[in-house]
Protein backbone atom coordinates (compact mmCIF):
# COMPACT_ATOMS: atom_id res chain seq x y z
CA UNK A 1 0.00 0.00 0.00
CA UNK A 2 1.19 3.50 -0.86
CA UNK A 3 0.25 6.51 1.25
CA UNK A 4 -1.15 9.68 -0.27
CA UNK A 5 0.90 12.39 1.45
CA UNK A 6 -0.63 15.54 -0.05
CA UNK A 7 -3.54 16.33 -2.34
CA UNK A 8 -4.04 19.55 -4.30
CA UNK A 9 -7.11 20.35 -6.37
CA UNK A 10 -5.89 22.09 -9.53
CA UNK A 11 -9.31 22.43 -11.16
CA UNK A 12 -12.75 20.85 -11.00
CA UNK A 13 -11.40 17.76 -12.74
CA UNK A 14 -7.61 17.91 -12.22
CA UNK A 15 -5.84 16.69 -9.09
CA UNK A 16 -2.22 16.71 -7.94
CA UNK A 17 -1.10 13.91 -5.60
CA UNK A 18 2.17 13.42 -3.76
CA UNK A 19 2.52 9.70 -3.03
CA UNK A 20 4.95 8.02 -0.66
CA UNK A 21 6.97 5.63 -2.84
CA UNK A 22 10.66 5.82 -1.81
CA UNK A 23 11.97 3.10 -4.13
CA UNK A 24 10.28 4.70 -7.14
CA UNK A 25 11.44 8.19 -6.14
CA UNK A 26 15.03 7.01 -5.81
CA UNK A 27 15.21 5.90 -9.46
CA UNK A 28 12.69 8.11 -11.26
CA UNK A 29 13.89 10.22 -14.19
CA UNK A 30 12.07 12.78 -16.37
CA UNK A 31 9.92 11.11 -19.01
CA UNK A 32 9.14 7.97 -17.03
CA UNK A 33 5.79 6.91 -15.62
CA UNK A 34 4.11 4.70 -13.04
CA UNK A 35 1.18 2.29 -13.20
CA UNK A 36 -1.23 2.31 -10.28
CA UNK A 37 -4.31 0.52 -9.02
CA UNK A 38 -6.63 2.40 -6.70
CA UNK A 39 -7.71 -0.83 -4.99
CA UNK A 40 -7.32 -4.57 -5.42
CA UNK A 41 -10.33 -4.76 -7.76
CA UNK A 42 -9.23 -1.79 -9.85
CA UNK A 43 -7.73 -1.56 -13.32
CA UNK A 44 -4.10 -0.64 -13.93
CA UNK A 45 -3.68 2.95 -15.11
CA UNK A 46 -0.46 4.61 -16.37
CA UNK A 47 0.33 8.13 -15.18
CA UNK A 48 3.39 10.22 -15.95
CA UNK A 49 5.71 11.10 -13.09
CA UNK A 50 5.24 14.87 -12.81
CA UNK A 51 7.96 15.26 -10.17
CA UNK A 52 10.01 13.22 -7.72
CA UNK A 53 11.71 13.93 -4.40
CA UNK A 54 14.24 11.23 -3.45
CA UNK A 55 14.88 12.84 -0.06
CA UNK A 56 11.21 12.79 0.91
CA UNK A 57 10.70 9.52 -0.91
CA UNK A 58 7.72 10.85 -2.82
CA UNK A 59 6.38 10.89 -6.37
CA UNK A 60 4.04 13.57 -7.72
CA UNK A 61 1.33 12.60 -10.20
CA UNK A 62 -1.24 14.81 -11.88
CA UNK A 63 -4.38 13.43 -13.47
CA UNK A 64 -7.73 14.46 -14.88
CA UNK A 65 -10.92 12.70 -13.85
CA UNK A 66 -12.03 11.32 -17.21
CA UNK A 67 -13.00 7.73 -16.41
CA UNK A 68 -14.08 5.45 -13.59
CA UNK A 69 -10.61 4.81 -12.19
CA UNK A 70 -9.45 8.43 -12.20
CA UNK A 71 -12.80 9.48 -10.73
CA UNK A 72 -12.34 7.02 -7.86
CA UNK A 73 -8.72 8.07 -7.47
CA UNK A 74 -9.81 11.69 -7.19
CA UNK A 75 -11.94 10.83 -4.15
CA UNK A 76 -8.83 9.89 -2.17
CA UNK A 77 -7.66 12.28 0.54
CA UNK A 78 -4.29 12.86 2.21
CA UNK A 79 -3.62 9.95 4.55
CA UNK A 80 -5.47 7.44 2.37
CA UNK A 81 -3.69 4.59 0.58
CA UNK A 82 -3.37 3.38 -3.01
CA UNK A 83 -3.16 -0.38 -3.57
CA UNK A 84 -0.40 -0.51 -6.21
CA UNK A 85 2.12 2.05 -7.43
CA UNK A 86 4.65 0.44 -9.80
CA UNK A 87 7.60 2.21 -11.41
CA UNK A 88 9.53 3.93 -12.69
CA UNK A 89 8.61 2.50 -16.09
CA UNK A 90 9.54 3.45 -19.63
CA UNK A 91 12.63 5.11 -21.01
CA UNK A 92 13.86 8.42 -19.58
CA UNK A 93 13.83 11.42 -21.90
CA UNK A 94 16.81 12.09 -24.14
CA UNK A 95 18.47 15.47 -24.60
CA UNK A 96 18.52 17.00 -28.11
CA UNK A 97 21.68 16.28 -30.07
CA UNK A 98 21.43 19.32 -32.34
CA UNK A 99 21.98 22.95 -31.26
CA UNK A 100 19.07 25.35 -31.25
CA UNK A 101 15.92 26.25 -29.42
CA UNK A 102 13.88 23.61 -27.58
CA UNK A 103 10.13 24.18 -27.66
CA UNK A 104 7.80 22.33 -25.30
CA UNK A 105 4.08 22.23 -26.09
CA UNK A 106 1.58 21.01 -23.52
CA UNK A 107 -2.17 20.79 -23.95
CA UNK A 108 -4.65 20.23 -21.12
CA UNK A 109 -3.52 17.58 -18.68
CA UNK A 110 -0.60 17.00 -21.07
CA UNK A 111 1.07 19.95 -19.36
CA UNK A 112 1.81 17.58 -16.46
CA UNK A 113 4.11 15.22 -18.43
CA UNK A 114 5.71 18.17 -20.24
CA UNK A 115 6.73 19.81 -16.96
CA UNK A 116 9.33 17.24 -15.76
CA UNK A 117 10.94 17.25 -19.20
CA UNK A 118 11.26 21.04 -19.22
CA UNK A 119 12.51 20.94 -15.64
CA UNK A 120 15.16 18.41 -16.68
CA UNK A 121 16.32 20.62 -19.54
CA UNK A 122 16.39 23.61 -17.18
CA UNK A 123 18.58 21.74 -14.68
CA UNK A 124 20.95 20.90 -17.53
CA UNK A 125 21.32 24.60 -18.32
CA UNK A 126 19.23 24.55 -21.49
CA UNK A 127 16.83 27.31 -22.49
CA UNK A 128 13.32 26.12 -23.27
CA UNK A 129 10.41 27.99 -24.78
CA UNK A 130 7.15 26.57 -23.45
CA UNK A 131 3.66 26.85 -24.89
CA UNK A 132 0.77 25.59 -22.78
CA UNK A 133 -2.94 25.63 -23.47
CA UNK A 134 -6.33 24.49 -22.25
CA UNK A 135 -9.95 24.83 -23.28
CA UNK A 136 -10.45 27.59 -20.68
CA UNK A 137 -8.64 29.31 -17.81
CA UNK A 138 -10.18 27.02 -15.17
CA UNK A 139 -8.60 23.96 -16.80
CA UNK A 140 -5.12 25.45 -17.06
CA UNK A 141 -2.56 23.80 -14.74
CA UNK A 142 1.06 24.31 -13.62
CA UNK A 143 1.44 27.80 -15.08
CA UNK A 144 3.72 29.02 -12.26
CA UNK A 145 5.79 25.83 -12.28
CA UNK A 146 6.27 25.98 -16.05
CA UNK A 147 7.20 29.66 -15.93
CA UNK A 148 9.90 28.95 -13.33
CA UNK A 149 11.75 26.50 -15.61
CA UNK A 150 11.13 28.14 -19.00
CA UNK A 151 13.02 30.94 -20.70
CA UNK A 152 9.73 31.99 -22.27
CA UNK A 153 6.19 30.86 -21.49
CA UNK A 154 3.16 31.38 -23.71
CA UNK A 155 -0.34 30.59 -22.44
CA UNK A 156 -3.35 29.89 -24.68
CA UNK A 157 -7.01 29.18 -24.09
CA UNK A 158 -9.46 28.00 -26.72
CA UNK A 159 -12.17 30.37 -25.48
CA UNK A 160 -9.91 33.38 -24.89
CA UNK A 161 -10.59 33.48 -21.15
CA UNK A 162 -6.85 33.78 -20.45
CA UNK A 163 -3.72 34.44 -22.46
CA UNK A 164 -3.74 34.03 -26.24
CA UNK A 165 -7.19 33.41 -27.68
CA UNK A 166 -6.56 30.35 -29.80
CA UNK A 167 -4.52 27.18 -29.98
CA UNK A 168 -0.96 26.28 -29.02
CA UNK A 169 -0.28 25.73 -32.72
CA UNK A 170 -0.82 29.46 -33.34
CA UNK A 171 2.15 30.38 -31.14
CA UNK A 172 4.25 27.50 -32.44
CA UNK A 173 3.76 28.67 -36.02
CA UNK A 174 5.44 31.99 -35.22
CA UNK A 175 8.59 30.16 -34.12
CA UNK A 176 8.52 27.92 -37.17
CA UNK A 177 8.28 30.97 -39.41
CA UNK A 178 11.02 33.06 -37.81
CA UNK A 179 13.75 30.81 -39.22
CA UNK A 180 15.81 30.38 -36.04
CA UNK A 181 17.22 26.87 -35.52
CA UNK A 182 14.95 24.59 -33.49
CA UNK A 183 16.70 21.57 -32.01
CA UNK A 184 13.54 19.79 -30.92
CA UNK A 185 9.84 20.23 -30.29
CA UNK A 186 8.17 18.22 -27.52
CA UNK A 187 4.39 17.88 -27.76
CA UNK A 188 2.20 16.25 -25.14
CA UNK A 189 -1.57 16.43 -24.91
CA UNK A 190 -4.73 14.96 -26.44
CA UNK A 191 -4.11 12.80 -29.50
CA UNK A 192 -5.74 15.29 -31.92
CA UNK A 193 -3.45 18.04 -30.61
CA UNK A 194 -0.30 15.95 -30.95
CA UNK A 195 -1.28 14.82 -34.44
CA UNK A 196 -1.92 18.44 -35.45
CA UNK A 197 1.47 19.57 -34.10
CA UNK A 198 3.25 16.73 -35.91
CA UNK A 199 1.55 17.60 -39.20
CA UNK A 200 2.38 21.27 -38.63
CA UNK A 201 6.11 20.68 -38.12
CA UNK A 202 6.58 17.99 -40.77
CA UNK A 203 7.12 20.39 -43.72
CA UNK A 204 9.83 22.18 -41.74
CA UNK A 205 11.81 19.02 -41.00
CA UNK A 206 12.00 19.90 -37.31
CA UNK A 207 12.44 16.96 -34.95
CA UNK A 208 9.17 16.56 -33.06
CA UNK A 209 8.72 14.05 -30.27
CA UNK A 210 5.47 13.07 -28.58
CA UNK A 211 4.74 11.32 -25.29
CA UNK A 212 2.02 8.67 -25.60
CA UNK A 213 -0.33 7.36 -22.93
CA UNK A 214 -2.39 4.48 -24.38
CA UNK A 215 -4.15 1.68 -22.52
CA UNK A 216 -1.63 -0.43 -20.57
CA UNK A 217 -1.96 -3.55 -18.47
CA UNK A 218 1.30 -5.10 -17.28
CA UNK A 219 3.82 -2.36 -18.15
CA UNK A 220 6.50 -4.82 -19.26
CA UNK A 221 5.64 -5.32 -22.95
CA UNK A 222 4.15 -8.80 -22.48
CA UNK A 223 0.45 -8.04 -22.98
CA UNK A 224 0.79 -5.84 -26.06
CA UNK A 225 -2.11 -3.58 -25.08
CA UNK A 226 -0.02 -0.44 -25.56
CA UNK A 227 1.38 -1.33 -28.97
CA UNK A 228 1.79 1.46 -31.48
CA UNK A 229 3.15 1.57 -35.01
CA UNK A 230 6.23 3.77 -35.30
CA UNK A 231 8.01 3.94 -38.64
CA UNK A 232 6.08 0.84 -39.81
CA UNK A 233 7.42 -1.12 -36.83
CA UNK A 234 5.43 -2.30 -33.83
CA UNK A 235 6.58 -0.67 -30.61
CA UNK A 236 5.35 -1.06 -27.06
CA UNK A 237 4.82 2.24 -25.30
CA UNK A 238 5.58 0.83 -21.86
CA UNK A 239 9.11 -0.37 -22.71
CA UNK A 240 10.06 1.39 -25.96
CA UNK A 241 8.49 4.73 -24.99
CA UNK A 242 6.56 6.62 -23.90
CA UNK A 243 8.41 9.20 -26.03
CA UNK A 244 8.57 8.59 -29.80
CA UNK A 245 9.42 10.47 -32.98
CA UNK A 246 6.07 12.04 -33.75
CA UNK A 247 6.66 12.04 -37.50
CA UNK A 248 6.91 8.23 -37.40
CA UNK A 249 3.82 7.53 -35.26
CA UNK A 250 0.72 6.12 -36.97
CA UNK A 251 -1.81 8.44 -35.35
CA UNK A 252 -4.78 7.05 -37.29
CA UNK A 253 -4.20 3.64 -35.74
CA UNK A 254 -3.53 5.16 -32.33
CA UNK A 255 -6.75 7.18 -32.33
CA UNK A 256 -8.77 4.14 -33.44
CA UNK A 257 -7.32 2.01 -30.64
CA UNK A 258 -8.01 4.74 -28.09
CA UNK A 259 -11.73 4.49 -28.90
CA UNK A 260 -11.99 0.73 -28.44
CA UNK A 261 -13.28 0.83 -24.86
CA UNK A 262 -15.37 4.00 -24.89
CA UNK A 263 -18.67 2.11 -24.51
CA UNK A 264 -17.36 0.05 -21.59
CA UNK A 265 -15.97 3.16 -19.92
CA UNK A 266 -19.28 4.95 -20.33
CA UNK A 267 -21.17 2.06 -18.73
CA UNK A 268 -18.65 1.91 -15.89
CA UNK A 269 -19.15 5.61 -15.18
CA UNK A 270 -22.92 5.22 -15.24
CA UNK A 271 -22.61 2.60 -12.50
CA UNK A 272 -19.91 4.49 -10.59
CA UNK A 273 -20.25 4.50 -6.82
CA UNK A 274 -17.13 6.57 -6.10
CA UNK A 275 -17.69 9.08 -3.34
CA UNK A 276 -21.23 7.86 -2.79
CA UNK A 277 -22.47 8.54 -6.31
CA UNK A 278 -26.00 7.29 -6.92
Amino acid sequence: MYKLVTKEVLSDVSKKFEVEAPLVAKKAQPGQFIILRVDEQGERVPLTIADSDPERGTITIIFQEVGLTTKCLGQKEAGDYIADFVGPLGKPMEFPEEPGRVIAVGGGVGIAPVYPKVKGFHKAGMDVTSIIGARCKDLLILEDEMRAVSKELHVCTDDGSYGHHGFVSDILQKYLDDGEPIAEIIAVGPLPMMRAIVNQTRPYGVKTVVSLNPVMVDGTGMCGACRVTVGEETKFTCVDGPVFDGHQVDFDELVARSRMYLDQEKKALENCRCGGAK
